[in-house]
């Protein structure tokens, strides 16, 4: 079944069209955007050849040919459209890989929901926690992690036979999220009494995630190097260093409890990796003056901008040569434009 849409993938393939968009991020990201804002395109669309299936999510996670054609179905979306999103494929698991190295219990939702599984905190509030630190850096093969290495095996030997996509379609780094959001996932709520109750365990437990997320990405480029020359990206955009963090519980903190517990562990792993973008959802106005202050950021993605001061995240990211990345047209870029916002041509929409 496979085959015939990796053929059709290959033939709608224009190397041209993937070289000049490649070279339209490389232009954004640089700062030489000369548009207001960046809105790449492919230009013309070239529709698929073959009907395209409609796959599940819960399906794919128990089937990596299931896995894999879900995955190239967006790329085949993004060539039908002719939109300017970079070709990229992961191995979609979602949040729970790095929390499952750690036992948590992983619970998936009804197929109606069509949405990636989450996980349950681990049992035994502080003194698990405090058992986890004192066992150290688990097998990086327990839970998700030999599934994840499999998976993107499987990606590869598949597209291998096809130059264009071995070449044109990335297999970007998992969702390994981010020390913060980590720590939550694996405490729970509680984590929040812990700030001020135990905040040296908490560091402890940082530190712990820190160490796993570092050693899990050192062995996947190991295993899976990104292509020489080629520009990273991930959810279809394109970015300056190797990594994306997640730091969507940081909107639950004050900024002086940012700094403390959230940007030092962000920055260790940033400054590894070659620099990286931020992602948040929610608010995150509030800490973005020190987010921005990171060194290593190289991008930052918000989800929602409408629950931010729009004004206080430009003047602390384009007004510092920061790029947003896939900001909304309609929500927030041409407001911003229309209020004579200056976007110095660093803000990505789609």
């Amino acid at each position: 079944m496979l085959e015939q849409y990796l053929e059709d993938l290959e033939n709608r393939l224009d190397v041209a069209v993937e070289e000049k968009l490649e070279a339209d991020w490389r232009e954004f990201l640089s700062g030489r955007c000369p548009a207001p804002y960046f809105q790449p395109r492919r230009g013309e669309a070239v529709p698929a050849r073959v009907e395209w299936p409609k796959l599940l999510i819960n399906p794919a996670l128990k089937d990596l040919e299931l896995m894999l054609l879900r995955e190239l179905s967006v790329a085949s979306r993004c060539i039908a459209e002719g939109n300017g999103q970079i070709l990229n494929i992961r191995c979609n698991y979602g949040t729970t890989i790095l929390p499952s190295l750690f036992g948590v219990e992983i619970f998936y939702l009804d197929d109606a929901h069509d949405t990636l599984p989450a996980s349950h905190p681990l049992p035994g509030g502080t003194d698990g926690i405090r058992a986890l630190v004192d066992a150290g850096v688990p097998d990086l093969d327990r839970g998700w992690g030999a599934r994840v290495f499999e998976t993107a095996a499987y990606f590869r030997e598949k597209l291998a036979p096809y130059p264009k996509l071995s070449e044109y379609v990335r297999i970007y780094h998992p969702d390994l999220q981010g020390p913060l959001d980590l720590a939550e996932m694996i405490w729970g709520s509680d984590i929040f009494l812990a700030f001020y109750d135990c905040p040296e365990l908490v560091k402890a437990l940082l530190a712990l995630l820190t160490e796993t997320y570092r050693r899990f990405m050192h062995r996947w480029e190991e295993a899976f190097p990104g292509r020489t020359g080629r520009l990273c990206s991930h959810w279809g955009w394109g970015h300056i260093g190797r990594i994306v963090l997640r730091d969507d519980s940081a909107m639950n903190l004050p900024a002086e409890m940012y700094r403390e517990f959230a940007q030092p562990f962000d920055r260790e792993l940033l400054e590894e990796f070659g620099g990286g973008v931020v992602h948040f959802c929610g608010r995150g106005d509030h800490y973005i003056a020190d987010l921005a202050a990171t060194p290593g950021l190289t991008g930052v993605q918000l989800s929602q901008p409408e629950y931010n001061d729009m004004e206080t995240i430009y003047r602390n990211t384009v007004d510092r040569g920061i790029p947003l990345l896939a900001l909304s047209l309609e929500g927030a870029v041409k407001p911003a434009l229309a209020a004579g916002r200056n976007l110095h041509g660093l803000v990505h929409c789609y």
